[in-house]
């Protein structure tokens, strides 16, 4: 065998191997509810707080929370395939603090869920990989489930679940619109931003989020997921 067949050859099984490792990692939350994910282990090992985190099926969760991040962060979510490729393209085109509209909730989860904090192209071609799978492997309706169970939504507060017990002692079933509205609000940075206290700000873009929820046309715009 010459050097080059022996190079390609390994080449090939390497890549096979990835491939194959990659769907593994992904394809068992399907079906299986995350003990954790990533961001909460990297929070956890930088922070003195352990992660406030309750997995809820979603069925169990207000039809309004769906609309509210949809409304909020990929409102092509139903229809696109993993990525809005005309927000990417606004957000290359326009000021650095764009770049976070760019990402779809697809691409949010396999970031939270496998990946680390930051902004190489090693990262993100890692996550676009990710996105593929995720949107190949499960049903939208499933990729909405596990981002509300691991979305941030305060310090140390990861899912809806969590959220609505901390912030209101109510069952994430029961939260109004308006509640759902405010914790969508704060998703940009759950860290500095209170839906428990909201400032003016989150205020406002409640008030935003939920006349997008309106102009989508409610809880039926996520009917057919």
């Amino acid at each position: 065998m010459s050097m080059i067949k022996f190079l390609w050859n390994t080449l090939f099984l390497g890549c096979l191997a990835m491939i194959l490792f990659s769907v593994i990692m992904v394809l068992p939350w399907r079906w299986l509810p995350p003990p954790t994910s990533a961001f909460m282990l990297t929070e956890q090992l930088i922070t003195d707080y352990k992660p406030h985190y309750q997995w809820v099926p979603l069925e169990e969760i207000s039809p309004y929370m769906g609309i509210a991040v949809v409304a909020s962060e990929d409102q092509k979510f139903p229809n696109h395939y993993g990525f809005d490729l005309d927000s990417i393209t606004d957000a290359l085109n326009g000021p650095s603090d764009t770049q976070r509209g760019a990402s779809t909730i697809s691409q949010q989860v396999a970031k939270n869920l496998f990946l680390w904090n930051g902004r190489s192209y090693v990262r993100k071609g890692i996550e676009a990989w990710l996105t593929v799978l995720i949107e190949t492997l499960w049903p939208k309706r499933r990729i909405l489930e596990i981002y509300l169970n691991i979305a941030e939504f305060g310090p140390g507060i990861y899912g809806v679940g969590a959220a609505s017990l901390s912030l209101w002692k109510k069952s994430p079933l029961h939260l109004s619109l308006h509640e759902c509205t405010v914790l969508a609000a704060v998703l940009p940075n759950p860290k500095t931003m209170s839906a428990a206290q909201p400032s003016p700000y989150v205020r406002k873009r409640a008030s935003d989020i939920l006349r997008q929820v309106n102009s989508l046309g409610g809880t039926s715009y996520l009917s057919k997921l």
